[in-house]
């Protein structure tokens, strides 16, 4: 019995006594992918990013993995749920305009000492200043700009994040929040998504995969560089307690530099489909959801109840959920997936009865997690736990 058909089977049992829709956890992949993910972070911590998981019973679950230390959190408020929860060390990875949370952070001791918060701009510390509702004293992270910039700035590669690129842009900006009654720099942080969120090796497109390759290739040389007279330019403004870098797709490189002290990851946990394009590691699927067999319109057919869950990013078919399990299923180019119903293609479909199960699954790691308010965790062909996703506790932090 192949691998594949080996956990439909498990899956099935497993989950027989559920209504789909569903989702589920494999405990086992998960654990898998969390000790790879250590592997390939080579003797540094790896910072769980939390919008990858959006399961508190799974950060736990990973954080107590040896080799994992600290959340990399994705609003203000998802930063002070969590510290309330207990979680100890929460960097906030992306700047907030929350003004209430500011108030709330800055009036209480424990929050103060357990959040840091994304700055990359004198406007935002107005912002905090204007909002404070206590003397406590701000954590604050920079952000680099870690994309690649060719032919003096008209040829860009990466995300749209901070306006610090330079040393220099840094060292003054470290300055002045330094230098600002009620601020404190303590780390740095600079995602290079261009070489972590993007695949190598995408199957039936071999000449763009190797053009990413190249790309990747002249971005880590030239991040590298940069990045270590950053870290250079900041040690001379503050006493930096870490350097972040990285994600589930650049580990090893990122690691590599001697600069950065810390990487981050969280996707790579869960594995969804947009993270099989890689040519240095392959996870294990983890996180999938169920949807149920209500129609069959003919032969090599079936319809399953909804499942038009796509992810956010440029629209594009890559976005879309993938019919995982049975093998051999594919969308009707027509209809594609379905808010109400998906219509699925292939030989497969003539063995699938009504009531029976697709298992899906999603382009993006965490954002499943806003479709189920619970996750089904799964050890060998059992259901073991049953817990809430972020939207199953009321919180949704978008």
């Amino acid at each position: 019995m192949s691998g594949a058909v080996s956990d439909r089977s498990r899956y099935d049992r497993a989950t027989a006594h559920l209504d789909a829709p569903f989702a589920i956890v494999d405990l086992a992949a998960f654990d898998a992918n969390a000790a790879d993910l250590v592997r390939r972070a080579g003797g540094k911590p790896v910072r769980v990013a939390s919008k990858s998981v959006r399961c508190r019973a799974l950060l736990e679950r990973v954080l107590a993995t040896e080799g994992f230390a600290g959340i990399m959190s994705f609003t203000l408020a998802e930063s002070i749920w969590l510290a309330r929860q207990g979680f100890t060390d929460v960097l906030l990875a992306y700047p907030s305009a929350d003004r209430a949370g500011f108030g709330e952070l800055t009036d209480d001791p424990e929050l103060a000492g357990a959040i840091t918060v994304l700055l990359d701009d004198p406007s935002q510390l107005d912002l905090i200043d204007s909002s404070r509702g206590g003397p406590e004293t701000v954590r604050v992270c920079l952000e680099l700009d870690t994309s690649l910039e060719l032919l003096g700035g008209r040829v860009r590669f990466g995300a749209r994040r901070s306006p610090l690129r330079t040393p220099e842009a840094l060292g003054a900006f470290a300055e002045l929040v330094q230098n600002r009654p009620g601020f404190e720099v303590v780390g740095l942080m600079a995602y290079e998504g261009h070489i972590a969120g993007v695949g190598d090796r995408v199957a039936g497109r071999p000449l763009r995969s190797q053009l990413v390759r190249m790309m990747q290739t002249r971005a880590r040389a030239e991040l590298a560089e940069r990045r270590a007279a950053v870290v250079q330019r900041l040690r001379q403004v503050a006493e930096l307690e870490f350097v972040n870098g990285g994600g589930t797709g650049s580990v090893e490189s990122t690691v590599a530099e001697s600069a950065v002290t810390e990487v981050a990851a969280g996707s790579g946990l869960y594995q969804p489909r947009l993270f099989d394009n890689y040519a240095s590691f392959r996870g294990r699927p983890a996180a999938l959801f169920a949807q149920p067999v209500v129609r069959r319109p003919g032969v090599g057919v079936v319809t399953v109840l909804g499942g038009g869950y796509p992810a956010s990013g440029p629209a594009g078919g890559d976005r879309s959920p993938v019919p995982y399990l049975p093998e051999g299923l594919r969308y009707d180019p027509q209809e594609g997936a379905g808010e109400v119903q998906t219509p699925l293609l292939g030989a497969a479909a003539d063995d699938l009865l009504i009531g029976d199960r697709v298992w899906f699954r999603h382009a993006k790691a965490g954002e499943l997690c806003e479709r189920f308010a619970e996750l089904h965790l799964m050890e060998g062909d059992r259901v073991v736990e049953t817990v809430p996703t972020y939207r199953g506790e009321g919180r949704t932090f978008l």
